[in-house]
């Protein structure tokens, strides 16, 4: 009998080093999405040759790249836990822009046609979350209803990654237009949003450390 053995581990160096590139990879895309592979390479300080013993070729790295970039968005998304839907999505987008640099790099390859597909696929607990605060807020006639909920969904998705793409993340003002862009899409006029971002001045603060949810009373129980 022939015995298969266990897959083994990436060693940790390789591990890292690989996390190295994704890093650089982000920085260099950041600041040009059509980046070439050598650029990335010399970014992360290797040659095109180490680069290659990573990842096989440029695809493949931005693949882990948008996958790298869609576990922290559907950990941020999964934290998230108002029963208040208006105030549930300003959170979500206001946590997802505290990872602007990460955010624009996969707004601007989610983008770009060749990678949608795999873009999707990889957000798709992200995704699931915005349906479902959606489907809440319409029951609750607390978001729009005049659209239906998917395709309510894809417009507040749509306009979050416009808002991603366009919008300056290292303006002082960048969370704040975000999170009202994505208010005023779903429903809310400005009127609104100024109370419900006065009522909850943390929404537009949110700190990356702690993701305890919050409820309605403000509580952490």
């Amino acid at each position: 009998m022939t015995l298969t053995s266990p897959p083994r581990r990436p060693r940790k160096d390789a591990t890292a080093n690989r996390d190295s590139i994704l890093r650089a990879a982000a920085s260099a895309l950041a600041a040009d999405p059509a980046a070439s592979i050598d650029r990335i390479a010399r970014t992360a300080g290797l040659s095109r040759r180490a680069l290659y013993g990573h990842f096989d070729d440029r695809q493949a790295l931005l693949a882990a790249l948008i996958s790298s970039g869609a576990e922290r968005f559907n950990a941020i998304a999964d934290s998230v836990d108002d029963t208040d839907a208006p105030r549930a999505l300003a959170r979500l987008t206001a946590a997802l822009w505290s990872e602007a640099a990460h955010v624009q790099v996969a707004a601007a390859l989610a983008l770009d046609e060749a990678h949608v597909e795999h873009t999707a696929a990889a957000l798709a607990p992200l995704r699931r979350t915005v349906a479902t605060i959606v489907r809440d807020g319409q029951d609750a006639g607390t978001l729009r209803t005049d659209i239906a909920a998917p395709t309510l969904a894809r417009l507040i998705e749509e306009t979050a990654r416009l808002a991603v793409h366009r919008i300056d993340a290292s303006s002082p003002a960048a969370t704040d237009l975000a999170v009202r862009a994505v208010l005023s899409i779903a429903g809310l006029s400005w009127r609104e949003s100024d109370a419900l971002l006065a009522a909850h001045p943390d929404v537009l603060a949110p700190d990356s450390t702690d993701m305890t949810p919050q409820h309605d009373d403000g509580s952490t129980r």
